[in-house]
């Protein structure tokens, strides 16, 4: 089994005494470049019962935050290839912690999850079903079973498994995947995952009726009307989103559903069920991209395809659209969010297979 753990932070961003955003940048750049060099790698691996290949990078930048100096990069990413010994199933994982203990949830759960995933004989059969078993049981044993103390921290977790020429995307929180379409002459960003926050209705709802309170910190605070249940849209929201409160006080003030961890926040509603969407691959289909919310923060998902396509090597790709983001919280916040990217590119995928009996193909022998 092919394995990549990954978990990398850069030096930290410095700030001259003025605080001038040019040296933050700059700063940026010189620790940016330091990261590439630890993480400039392009790996491919083939997907042989449907004879293409996957050709992927990746990119982990800690945050700069003027307030915490020493704050370690909370995000991890994961990339396993051929699961069970299988050549035709690998995995593609990003994680952003949270909380005072959000390093050791995403560091726990990268590498629990994927081994559960491994570990399900069933997994091949019905991996909707696997991602749900290894979900629940990776929370269950982040709370029982580690040291760690998931009261009040957590992680998100956005996952992409390949099976032969079918991705199965399985997606708790705020972070995202996004696939890249061929349409004629244009390319179109398709979101492989929808964000879990109180801004969907469905899911605003569902926590409602668990006795969450749904309230934006200036609500809180007592600074706006908390009766008026309507933040506008994810896009547009600025920087004081819907967040969830227990009925008596003024925590967790999660601004996500759904997270793996964050066992006080699960009384009101936060669940670490996944969502599971599943697309067939067509030789339409480019790339994907697997971020954090330090991506799609201020970046739209069109944004980021179109920054992705433009460029030959991902590897290049992923340090502009990094470089970007960063750029553009400081602008925006002063401050910037862990940053981790996958770009994995989809290569020689056509409509004819290797194998005509497509339950043969998905075995794979060593």
């Amino acid at each position: 089994m092919g394995c990549v753990h990954g978990k990398s932070c850069c030096g930290d961003s410095s700030s001259s005494d003025d605080g001038s955003r040019d040296y933050r940048e700059l700063g940026f750049i010189h620790g940016h470049r330091k990261n590439v060099l630890a993480q400039r790698s392009l790996k491919h691996v083939p997907v042989p019962s449907h004879n293409f290949i996957l050709e992927y990078t990746f990119l982990s930048q800690r945050g700069y935050y003027p307030d915490s100096p020493d704050k370690e990069n909370q995000d991890s990413f994961c990339i396993t290839t051929q699961l069970q010994g299988n050549p035709n199933v690998h995995f593609f994982g990003v994680y952003d912690g949270h909380g005072q203990f959000g390093s050791q949830c995403s560091n726990f759960v990268k590498h629990r999850l994927v081994e559960k995933l491994s570990n399900d004989p069933a997994l091949l059969e019905d991996p909707v079903q696997a991602y749900n078993s290894a979900f629940l049981a990776t929370n269950q044993e982040l709370r029982s079973t580690s040291e760690i103390d998931d009261s009040m921290s957590g992680t998100t977790a956005i996952t992409v498994l390949v099976i032969g020429d079918t991705l199965y995307v399985a997606n708790v929180g705020d972070s995202r995947a996004v696939l890249a379409v061929r349409d004629g002459n244009h390319i179109v960003a398709e979101d492989l995952s929808s964000d879990q926050t109180p801004f969907r209705r469905d899911e605003y709802e569902r926590v409602k009726l668990c006795g969450a309170r749904v309230l934006s910190v200036d609500q809180v605070e007592g600074l706006k009307d908390p009766d008026i249940q309507h933040w506008g849209d994810e896009e547009s929201r600025g920087g004081d989103p819907p967040r969830l409160w227990v009925p008596n006080g003024m925590y967790p003030g999660t601004a996500f559903t759904r997270s793996i961890g964050d066992s006080l926040a699960e009384t009101i509603g936060v669940i670490a069920i996944p969502e599971v969407k599943t697309v067939q691959l067509t030789p339409n289909h480019l790339f994907f991209v697997v971020a954090s919310d330090g991506i799609f923060e201020f970046l739209t998902s069109q944004t980021v395809v179109d920054m992705a396509a433009s460029y030959m090597d991902p590897r290049d790709a992923c340090s502009a659209i990094a470089e970007k983001s960063y750029k553009l919280w400081l602008e925006l916040e002063n401050r910037t969010d862990d940053i981790t990217i996958i770009i994995v590119q989809i290569k020689g995928l056509s409509n004819v297979h290797l194998e005509l009996d497509p339950m043969r193909s998905m075995v794979g022998v060593l």
